[in-house]
C-alpha cells in the first residue's frame, strides 16, 4: 500500500459492539480528510424504522413485513458542522438520539442477520466508497463490502471495558441506564454476531489487529498514523 498522502485509499474497520470503532474511524477521517461512514448506524436506523412501523412488535421481528418495508427505508449522511461530524436521517427525520437507545440495540442484531437487509445496506455502502477516500466501520467491512481495501483493522477490547465505555457515553447523554444490562447485551450482540450465518463478524484475514482496551484515543492514532505513513505491503 502506497503512503496515505500518495492515492485516496479504503480503510475498513470491523470489531465488536462499543468497542469504540466510530470514534477511531471518525478521528481517523478528520485527520485524512476523508469521508467517514457509520454502517453500524444504519443497521440501527433500519431497527428504529421496523420499531416504529410495526415489523418488531412485543421484542419479536417480522421478518416478513420488514423485507417487504425495506423500499420504503431512506438513510442518508448529513455533515453536522456543530460538532464536526455527520448525522443520520431516516426518511428526511433526524434519527441520531433514537438510534442509540438500549432498545434498539438489543434487537439490531437481529435485524442485520436478515439476509435481504445486509445486501440492500451493503450495496449502498459500496456506492458510498465508490470514489474512496473513506474510513467506514461496521462488522462486515472487510470481509464483505470491501475486501480490496487498502487498510483493514480489527478493534477489539474486554467486554467490561466496552461496558464501562458505552455506560458513561450514555449516561453523559442524560439517559437513564444500568451497566449490567449494557455489559449483557455487548455479551448478547458479540455472540449474535459472530454466530449469524449471513457474513457473520470475524477479523479478515489481512486485517491488523488492535486491542484498545486500555489506549487512549490519542495513543490509537499515533499506532495507526505511523501505519499508514508506512504504508502497508
Amino acid at each position: 500500500m502506497e503512503s496515505c498522502s500518495d492515492k485516496k485509499i479504503i480503510i475498513a474497520i470491523d470489531g465488536f459492539s462499543s468497542g469504540g470503532k466510530s470514534t477511531f474511524a471518525r478521528e481517523i477521517a478528520s485527520r485524512l480528510g476523508y469521508i467517514f461512514i457509520d454502517t453500524g448506524a444504519m443497521y440501527r436506523a433500519v431497527t428504529l424504522y421496523a420499531l416504529e412501523n410495526g415489523a418488531i412488535r412485543g421484542g419479536i421481528l417480522d421478518e416478513d413485513k420488514l423485507v417487504g418495508m425495506l423500499d420504503d427505508i431512506e438513510i442518508v449522511f448529513r455533515f453536522n458542522p456543530s460538532r464536526g461530524a455527520s448525522d443520520i436521517y431516516v426518511n428526511g427525520q433526524y434519527a441520531e438520539g433514537k438510534i442509540r437507545t438500549i432498545e434498539v440495540s438489543n434487537l439490531v442484531s437481529a435485524v442485520s442477520s436478515v439476509p435481504e437487509v445486509r445486501a440492500k445496506l451493503v450495496a449502498l455502502q459500496q456506492q458510498m466508497g465508490r470514489g474512496r477516500g473513506i474510513v467506514m466501520d461496521g462488522r462486515d467491512i472487510g470481509t464483505v463490502v470491501f475486501p480490496d481495501a487498502e487498510l483493514k483493522i480489527f478493534l477489539t477490547a474486554d467486554p467490561a471495558v466496552r461496558a464501562r465505555r458505552r455506560y458513561e457515553e450514555l449516561t453523559a447523554k442524560g439517559m437513564e441506564v444500568s451497566l449490567e444490562e449494557i455489559e449483557r447485551n455487548i455479551r448478547e450482540r458479540d455472540e449474535a454476531d459472530q454466530s449469524r450465518e449471513v457474513s457473520p463478524l470475524r477479523k479478515a484475514d489481512d486485517a491488523i489487529v488492535l486491542d484498545n482496551s486500555r489506549m487512549t484515543l490519542a495513543e490509537q492514532m499515533d499506532w495507526v498514523m505511523e501505519i499508514l505513513k508506512k504504508g502497508i505491503n
